[in-house]
C-alpha cells in the first residue's frame, strides 16, 4: 500500500509584518504522552554507550541524587508527541511552525539549554514555547529568509522548572540554481 507523504507539521505563510505581531507570543503547554521511564533511559545510554551509575544503578541513583535520573540529551525526546496515533492528531510545541512568514524551509542553527534540575523516573515533562525575535530579512548561503528566536520552558508535573531552551531557526526560500 502506497501512503502519501506528510510535512510533520505545516508551515503558516504570511509577510515580516504579520510575523512581528506573534512576537512574545506563546504555544499552549503541551503534556508529554510518557512518564520518564528507565527503559528508554536504558536504550538512549546504550545507543550512547553511556555507562554512567546514575542512570543504569538505582541503589548509586538513590544515594547521589533520591532516584534514578534521567540523561539530559533526552529532554526533548520526552516532550515529543508520537509520530502517529489512530485517535489523535498530532501535536507539537513548536510556536515557530506557527509563525506567518515567507520561506519554505524552517532549519534548527543554534540551541543552547540551561538545566535547573534533573528529571527523574515518573516525572512527565511539561513544554511551553515562546517567540522572542524575528530578524529582518537576510541573505545567506542557504537563501533568503528571516532568522526567528524561540524560548522553550520545560517543568514536570509539578511546575517545578527543568531546563529553558533557547533555539534560533532560519525561515528561508533557498536560492535558485
Amino acid at each position: 500500500m502506497n501512503k502519501a507523504v506528510k510535512e510533520p507539521f505545516a508551515l503558516n505563510y504570511g509577510s515580516y509584518e504579520e510575523a512581528r505581531e506573534f512576537l512574545d507570543n506563546r504555544t499552549l503547554k503541551t503534556v508529554a504522552e510518557f512518564t520518564v521511564n528507565w527503559e528508554a533511559i536504558k536504550i538512549y545510554c546504550s545507543l550512547e554507550e553511556d555507562g554512567n551509575a546514575s542512570y543504569w544503578d538505582a541503589e548509586y541513583a538513590e544515594q547521589q541524587w533520591g532516584g534514578i535520573v534521567a540523561p539530559p540529551g533526552l529532554l526533548l525526546t520526552w516532550a515529543m508527541s508520537l509520530q502517529w496515533h489512530p485517535s489523535k492528531k498530532r501535536s507539537h510545541h513548536f510556536i515557530a511552525v506557527t509563525v506567518p512568514l515567507p520561506g519554505n524551509t524552517l532549519i534548527n542553527v543554534a540551541t543552547k539549554t540551561e538545566y535547573e534540575r534533573h528529571l527523574f523516573l515518573g516525572d512527565r515533562v511539561h513544554v511551553e514555547d515562546r517567540l522572542i525575535d524575528i530578524s529582518r530579512e537576510k541573505n545567506t548561503r542557504l537563501g533568503i529568509g528571516h532568522f526567528l528566536t524561540t524560548q522553550a520552558k520545560f517543568t514536570n508535573q509539578k511546575d517545578e522548572l527543568i531546563a529553558i531552551q533557547t533555539n534560533q531557526l532560519f525561515r528561508y526560500n533557498a536560492h535558485e540554481e
